[in-house]
């Protein structure tokens, strides 16, 4: 059998608040191991005080992304950035993660993944770690230009709870699967 061609495709997992060092640890692991992807995680940094929005006392997602792509990040093509911060969109009172479709940067918040489930029961830090995972994967996977898929048995699927989440696997369905592989090999021809 020969030897698997490592993707030129490299992604970058920032941790952008103090407790957010073992999940972007996590969500690095996973697109190794699921997209087999090269990833690392690069230096923290603080959330960006510019997406504050000071009386939702959350971050704007639209302008963390904004802020976040102000950054070399040393170059890599995409980045997920994992902030400890409450993120949320003009239509929604909040979001779990934010990509803009093709872009290179995602931001993933871990503020409510920590929510009880729906029977009232307490979610453990592993819990919370995979759900972060799910959501960075579901976030890059925007990156690639992979759209939301209306088979609850994809990763792709939209979960606006986290019940959502925790019923989502922590797979791609074959067709998004499929074009994730496609947009990965085209961004890997691309020059640098």
């Amino acid at each position: 059998m020969p030897p698997r061609r490592t993707p030129s495709v490299g992604v970058g997992v920032v941790p952008a608040g103090a407790p957010c060092g073992l999940a972007a640890k996590v969500v690095a692991a996973h697109v190794e191991g699921f997209l087999d992807l090269p990833a690392r995680v690069l230096a923290g940094r603080p959330p960006p005080r510019a997406a504050l929005d000071p009386h939702r006392l959350q971050y704007d997602a639209g302008r963390a992304i904004e802020c976040f792509e102000e950054e070399s990040f040393e170059g890599l093509p995409k980045v997920v950035c994992v902030m400890d911060g409450d993120l949320f969109v003009p239509i929604f009172s909040h979001v779990f993660g934010e990509a803009r479709l093709g872009g290179r940067v995602a931001v993933v918040s871990l503020f409510r993944l920590a929510e009880a489930d729906r029977g009232g029961g307490a979610v453990g830090p592993q819990r919370v770690l995979e759900r972060v995972a799910k959501v960075a994967l579901h976030e890059l996977g925007h990156l690639f230009a992979l759209t939301h898929c209306s088979d609850p048995g994809c990763l792709m699927h939209f979960a606006g709870d986290c019940d959502g989440l925790d019923r989502a696997p922590l797979l791609f369905c074959r067709y998004c699967r499929r074009f994730l592989a496609e947009a990965v090999a085209g961004a890997s021809r691309m020059p640098s």
